[in-house]
This record gives structure tokens, C-alpha cells and sequence, in this order.
């Protein structure tokens, strides 16, 4: 078959709605006609016969996926290394959902057709490297973190209610010297039906939780910075930028990097990318508040440690606050300023693999 003759022969369009279970799969003509729809199994000989049976259709153009970073996960892994080409699709609007209903047809079928009309498909994250593996124990630690925090709020809330004697006897200026010492605690395990004891009980139990967690949380913490620093390791040389906030950033860019266009596609996935707020005789701009809301505010918290630590960030405080912008709005400058920064050294960490060389500067 000639270049030409396989330019001009048709290719096919798939959408797929992708659930726990089960995912559907629509095929459309290059017209758009509806040619079938098809129910698969969510498992990997479900997804062997998907593509068994949407290759039986001719050569498939793309396919685009719902929810391709979770329900859809596999299924796009799958494709992606069968060198489909994988789109990555947004849930029907609410305006489709009155206009036609919804099942899982209907959706496979809009899915399909928002790739046969090039609306809402983007190119998905890669989750096969080591960017994922930072996301999968990025969300071990945030939910260590948050379940430490439930208990140290109920440790606060026992100690205080618990009977005086019991209260006054843990002594301690921090909250660390007080865990430690509820951990060891010796109720007398036959008399739980006074209060005392049983408040011994309550304390032990929750502050051994605690140390529990934060031996977990440390532990997550070395693996974190040993994942962060082979990924990208001129990105923790930046000022303010610690392992978490690198973390994030690097998840939210994701593996394959070159899937955003530049620097500007990447402030938009962050949620820094400047919108027009201006009415009247009022000019300002503001940032939009879609994005990745983890990502913005790893941004945020790098900014507030450079205004902190960095001269060069407050001395650009105070030249912008002399112009007549307030505190926010040159927040939102510097969020900006840095997302360019992570961005230029994701790019050559990810995309080229070069560690960069010497010291680090910003605020261009």
C-alpha cells in the first residue's frame, strides 16, 4: 500500500465511557455515522477484546477515553503501548445530559464524537515512569497527614475533658512531649468503668496512633525526596522549593511534559495564568480559577517563602507595591514568574534529562 492510498483510506474514531466495572466503547465512520456500540469488561482481557474488536472495524484514528486517570487508567496504558493514539475526554456537559439523557451509550458516543470534532480531547498523562510513583506515594503521605491530624485533634479534645488529676499530671510545653507521654500510660484495664481509666485508655491508644503515623510520614518523606531528586533534581536547587511543592508540580506536569505546548499551557494547568478583570475605568487582571488547586497552592507557598528568604522577591515586592499594585495582585505576578521557573526546569530534566549546572536564579 502507497503513502497516499493509506492517507485516504478511512479511519475509524472510538470513544469509550469508562467505569469500576465495565467500560463502552462507540465507534463512528469518518462521517460520523454510529457504526456500533459495545459493552467490555474493565480488566485486561477486557481490554485485549476492545481492541480486537475496534481493529475489526479498519484503521482507527484515535480514541479518546474518559476519566483516563482513574476509571480509565488501564485501559489507556493498555492502548498506549498497542501505539494507539489515546485522547483524553472531558464528561458530557450538563446542557447534553438535558438535551439527549444519559446512559453509557450515549456517552461512549459523545466521548467518540468530541474526538471526531477535535473539541475537549488533549493528550493524557503518561503513568508508566517514575512521575506516577511519586503521585501513588504522594497519596499515602496526604492521607497519613490528614489522619495524624484527626488524632492529634482528638488527643487535644480527651486531654482536655479527661479527669484533673490525669490532665495535670502530663506536663509539657509542645504537643510531641505530651504525646509521648500518654503513649506510655498503664490504665488498669479492670476498672474501664471509671473515667480515669478509661481516659488513660483513649490517650494511650490515640498517641501511639500518632507515633505510628509519624514514623509512616518520615518514612514517605525520604522515599518522596529520593523519587524527587533522580526526577528532577535542579528543581529542589530553587529557592523556596522544597520536596513536597516539587512533588506536586511534578505530578501536575506530568511524565510526558511535551504534551503541553510551553510555559503558558503550564500556568494555565496550575491555575496562574492571568485573565482579564477590568470594567469601567478599572485595568486589572486576575487568575483564573480553574486548574490544578494543589498545584496552585504549592506555587503560593513558594512564594511566600521567597518574600520570606529571598531579597530579590521583596525587593520586587516593594518596586510593584510602588506602582500601585496591592500585596495580591503582586502574588500573583511572582506565582506567575515562578511557574515559568518550574516549568523551564522540568523541561530540561524531563524532556532533555540535563541536570542543570551552577547556582539558580529567578525573577528574570
Amino acid at each position: 500500500m502507497t503513502l497516499l492510498e493509506l492517507r485516504c483510506k478511512p479511519s475509524m474514531v472510538v470513544g469509550v465511557d469508562t467505569h469500576k466495572e465495565t467500560h463502552h466503547a462507540a465507534v463512528l465512520g469518518e462521517h460520523g455515522a454510529l457504526l456500533e456500540v459495545r459493552e467490555f469488561p474493565a480488566d485486561t482481557a477486557g481490554y485485549a477484546e476492545l481492541t480486537d474488536w475496534i481493529e475489526g472495524f479498519g484503521q482507527v484514528g484515535a480514541v479518546g477515553i474518559e476519566s483516563t486517570g482513574s476509571y480509565g487508567a488501564g485501559l489507556t496504558r493498555f492502548l498506549r503501548e498497542r501505539s494507539f493514539d489515546v485522547r483524553e475526554i472531558n464528561q458530557p456537559h450538563h446542557h447534553t445530559k438535558a438535551r439527549v439523557g444519559k446512559d453509557d451509550a450515549i456517552d461512549a458516543e459523545a466521548a467518540a464524537r468530541k474526538v471526531l470534532s477535535g473539541s475537549s480531547a488533549v493528550t493524557p498523562k503518561d503513568t508508566t515512569g517514575i512521575v506516577e510513583s511519586i503521585r501513588m506515594l504522594q497519596v499515602a503521605r496526604r492521607s497519613a497527614v490528614k489522619s495524624r491530624t484527626i488524632a492529634l485533634n482528638q488527643f487535644q479534645g480527651v486531654l482536655v475533658t479527661a479527669p484533673a488529676t490525669l490532665r495535670e499530671s502530663i506536663k509539657g510545653r509542645w504537643t510531641r512531649v505530651k504525646v509521648r507521654q500518654c503513649a506510655v500510660l498503664r490504665p488498669d484495664l479492670d476498672r474501664l468503668c471509671e473515667p480515669l481509666q478509661a481516659a488513660k485508655v483513649a490517650l494511650r491508644s490515640i498517641c501511639r496512633r500518632i507515633q505510628d503515623l509519624d514514623e509512616e510520614i518520615a518514612l514517605l518523606d525520604v522515599q518522596l525526596h529520593q523519587l524527587v531528586k533522580q526526577c528532577c533534581p535542579s528543581l529542589l536547587g530553587r529557592v523556596g522549593i522544597g520536596v513536597q511543592h516539587a512533588a506536586q508540580l511534578i505530578v501536575t506536569a506530568g511524565e510526558n511534559l511535551d504534551r503541553l505546548d510551553n510555559e503558558a499551557a503550564f500556568a494555565r494547568l496550575c491555575g496562574v495564568a492571568p485573565v482579564p478583570a477590568s470594567s469601567g475605568k478599572t485595568r486589572r487582571m486576575r487568575l483564573h480559577k480553574g486548574g490544578d488547586r494543589q498545584a496552585n497552592r504549592a506555587l503560593h507557598l513558594i512564594v511566600v517563602v521567597r518574600l520570606r528568604y529571598d531579597e530579590r522577591t521583596r525587593n520586587y515586592m516593594a518596586r510593584r507595591t510602588q506602582e500601585g499594585l496591592s500585596k495580591r495582585d503582586v502574588m500573583r505576578c511572582l506565582k506567575r514568574f515562578v511557574a515559568r521557573e518550574v516549568f523551564g526546569e522540568l523541561k530540561r530534566d524531563l524532556l532533555l534529562g540535563v541536570v542543570a549546572q551552577g547556582p539558580a536564579t529567578h525573577l528574570a
